[in-house]
C-alpha cells in the first residue's frame, strides 16, 4: 500500500456559489511538509437522457472559457443541502425540459484528480415527461437527440469534446465500473 500524507491545516483562499479554493499544509511519510492548491466542490451529477426509441439527449452549449459550442449530456454542480439524485432529476428538466420516472445510478468518476476532489455521479433517465424547462440566466441550450453509434461518431471525429461527457458515456455504455462503493456511498 502507498504510504499516506498527512493534513496539517486546510485554509479556504476563495470561496464562490459553486466551489472553493483550498491550500493545504501536509507532511510526507518522510517528514518533508509542502502545500496542496486545489478546487474543492459539493459534486457534480450528469444525466444521460434516453427517449423510447433509445436516442439520447445531449445539449449544446457555449463554453466561455474554450470560446466554443458543446455538445454534452446535462450536468451540474450540487448546491448546498441537496443530493446528487435530486441535483441531476433538476439538470433534466432545467436542461432539456424533460423529467422522468425512471432514474438510476450509472457510475462515478473525478474529472480531475490533481486540481478538484469532485466527484461526479452519472444517472441514466428513462420514461421521459415534457416540463417547462427553465435555464439560469447565463445558458443557453439546444437540444439534440442521438443514437448510441451517432455519439461513437462525434466523439471519435472530436464534434463531442467535453471530457465529462465522454467519462460519463465511457461509464454507462460500458457498466458501472465507477468508483469503489464504499466511496460513492461516503461522499
Amino acid at each position: 500500500m502507498l504510504k499516506r500524507w498527512k493534513k496539517l491545516n486546510e485554509t479556504t483562499l476563495f470561496k464562490n456559489n459553486w466551489w472553493r479554493y483550498i491550500k493545504d499544509e501536509f507532511e510526507l511519510p518522510d517528514g518533508t511538509k509542502g502545500e496542496y492548491h486545489y478546487v474543492s466542490t459539493n459534486g457534480a451529477s450528469m444525466i444521460l437522457p434516453v427517449q423510447d426509441d433509445g436516442r439520447f439527449i445531449l445539449v449544446n452549449q457555449y463554453r466561455y472559457l474554450n470560446k466554443m459550442e458543446s455538445l454534452e449530456f446535462p450536468c451540474g454542480g450540487v448546491k448546498e443541502g441537496q443530493s446528487y439524485e435530486e441535483t441531476a432529476k433538476h439538470e433534466l428538466e432545467e436542461e432539456t425540459g424533460f423529467t422522468s420516472c425512471q432514474i438510476e445510478y450509472a457510475g462515478s468518476f473525478n474529472p480531475f484528480n490533481g486540481v478538484t476532489n469532485e466527484i461526479c455521479r452519472i444517472y441514466s433517465a428513462r420514461g421521459l415527461t415534457p416540463v417547462e424547462s427553465l435555464p439560469d440566466k447565463t445558458e443557453e441550450f439546444e437540444k439534440y437527440t442521438l443514437f448510441s453509434e451517432e455519439i461513437d461518431d462525434k466523439i471519435s471525429t472530436g464534434a463531442i469534446w467535453d471530457g465529462m461527457t465522454i467519462a460519463a458515456w465511457t461509464l454507462y455504455k460500458y457498466g458501472r465500473i465507477g468508483l469503489k462503493r464504499a466511496f460513492y456511498d461516503a461522499r
